[in-house]
């Protein structure tokens, strides 16, 4: 029987303070709406201020939680945090392997936010040999990335203080074997920008706080670095100013595990677990005397997404025209492309008129570049209306499938719907100015997006033996939602600059 919900493990130690370890795990799980389970293998005795006691959980018992959970719940993906010795981390090695868990997030917890050392020195050699090679990613801190280094290259000086060293160490580690490492940059708060070639940068934006400087002249970032096969990627956000800092990497593991657990990408996973992780640090609530918890609720409370940007513009865009919207993307149509109820003759009307779409859509991004008062613009509408054009020909072939010749689709009768939507966002684009034509388009992009990507994660979508799967797996593809991506901060520049 398919699970209705997408299920994470985490295999950690226990904080009696509820900031770290399985207890940031679990409530991460929730808010990135996925069902965890857990294997405890320490109790600790600790709170905001220090770890006062640990009472390891013998191997030979993690073994039977792992037995346990495995063979009858399963898992879509796992983390482990604090493993403390290296008995448990050759028997969890052992599970991980026996039960074929390949999407597992291995965060190496060596040193907690307080200073107390939570694993065994001679833990670190077994962690490499055993461990790094199951890992689907590797995430330490500096600190953790340090002593990774000095286990693996003797030659290692032994401190990162830079983000080149940031680099050197990333280096290091994957030729010791580390498939994709994300070295998290919290202990490094960093002021200047530079480009480094074949590197990409991307800059985050979560939601902002009074912790978060305003002033540009001293502004400091945090930089988390993420090396994932050929692709080499700067996470860049802005530094939070605050001592609630604990359990940051705890939760930032088990929210990249549970976008892994529903698909998606390993890029879009981790840049959302940064997202994630970065609105709780932000909304991190004041508790206890010493270093406090994050805020991992936060998104419950205030009713929104994890990983949304309230400010937005696409943000207050939506939310002008929410109960249309809402219409659109939870449409009877949609919902019934996810259950596969959809009668086929629908669906061939649908894909036939799409067809036609296509050309209005080409036409409106040929007229966005004519509506452009600068280079960069006309290129990006021009290079879009040609993309669109190539889609019409992958398109052609698509309605084939369905045995539908280029010459029905080229003699389809345009259906009202269509006419009155293709006119409205091409009348926009003629009368009023770039911008004008762009918010017209919105729903297009911004609506498939947001469709296949909710179809794709829902539980509740029959995947085999639906004929639509095919259509919403293409619009739930990473070079699809990067572009709604990209669109979005399209959106938002055209708007500050009034374009």
């Amino acid at each position: 029987m398919t699970p209705t919900i997408a299920r994470v493990l985490t295999i950690a130690g226990s904080d009696s303070g509820g900031g770290a370890g399985i207890q940031a795990d679990l409530k991460t799980f929730t808010a990135m709406a996925t069902f965890g389970t857990s294997v405890i293998t320490a109790l600790t005795a600790q709170n905001t201020v220090d770890v006062q006691a640990v009472h390891a959980v013998p191997a030979a018992f993690v073994a039977e939680q792992l037995d346990s959970v495995l063979e009858d719940i399963g898992t879509d993906a796992a983390k482990t945090g604090m493993l403390f010795d290296r008995d448990t981390v050759r028997v969890v090695a052992e599970k991980i392997s026996k039960y074929n868990v390949r999407k597992y997030v291995l965060d190496p917890v060596m040193i907690a936010t307080s200073g107390d050392r939570l694993l065994a020195e001679n833990a670190v050699q077994a962690i490499m040999d055993l461990l790094v090679p199951l890992a689907l990613l590797v995430t330490p801190n500096i600190p953790e990335a340090e002593v990774m280094c000095a286990h693996v290259d003797q030659k290692w000086v032994g401190k990162i203080g830079s983000l080149e060293d940031m680099h050197q160490a990333a280096e290091i580690l994957r030729r010791a074997g580390v498939e994709n490492l994300l070295i998290k940059g919290g202990h490094l708060p960093v002021t200047l920008i530079n480009n480094v070639e074949g590197v990409r940068k991307v800059f985050l934006k979560p939601e902002f706080n009074s912790a978060e400087s305003k002033n540009e002249d001293t502004k400091k970032y945090c930089v988390d670095l993420l090396y994932a096969g050929d692709d080499i990627i700067e996470f860049w956000k802005p530094f939070i100013d605050t001592k609630n800092t604990h359990g940051t990497g705890c939760t930032l593991s088990a929210a990249i595990a549970s976008c892994l657990a529903v698909g998606k990408p390993l890029i879009q996973s981790v840049e959302e677990g940064l997202l994630y992780t970065a609105n709780a640090l932000r909304n991190s609530p004041s508790i206890g005397s010493g270093r406090g918890p994050l805020n991992h609720v936060f998104a419950i409370i205030n009713a929104r997404s994890p990983i949304a940007d309230k400010d937005t513009f696409i943000h207050k865009l939506k939310a002008s025209c929410q109960k249309e919207w809402n219409a659109y993307v939870h449409h009877p149509f949609v919902e019934m492309l996810g259950d596969g109820t959809l009668p086929e003759e629908c669906f061939k009307h649908y894909i036939r008129q799409d067809y036609i779409y296509l050309l209005h859509y080409a036409r409106a991004y040929a007229l966005a570049a004519y509506k452009s008062n600068n280079f960069s613009d006309i290129v990006e509408g021009s290079r879009t209306a040609l993309n669109i054009a190539q889609e019409s020909q992958v398109h052609i072939k698509y309605c084939e499938t369905w045995g539908i010749s280029k010459e029905e689709l080229e003699n389809t009768k345009e259906a009202l719907a269509n006419l009155s939507y293709s006119r409205f966002f091409l009348e926009k684009g003629v009368g009023g100015d770039r911008l004008d034509l762009m918010v017209a388009l919105a729903p297009c992009l911004l609506g498939y997006g947001e469709i296949g990507l909710a179809l794709a994660n829902n539980p509740k979508t029959k995947k085999e033996g639906n004929l639509y799967w095919e259509w919403i797996a293409n619009y739930a593809k990473e070079d699809f939602q990067r572009a709604v991506r990209d669109g979005e901060g399209n959106y938002a520049r055209n708007q500050i600059l009034g374009k």
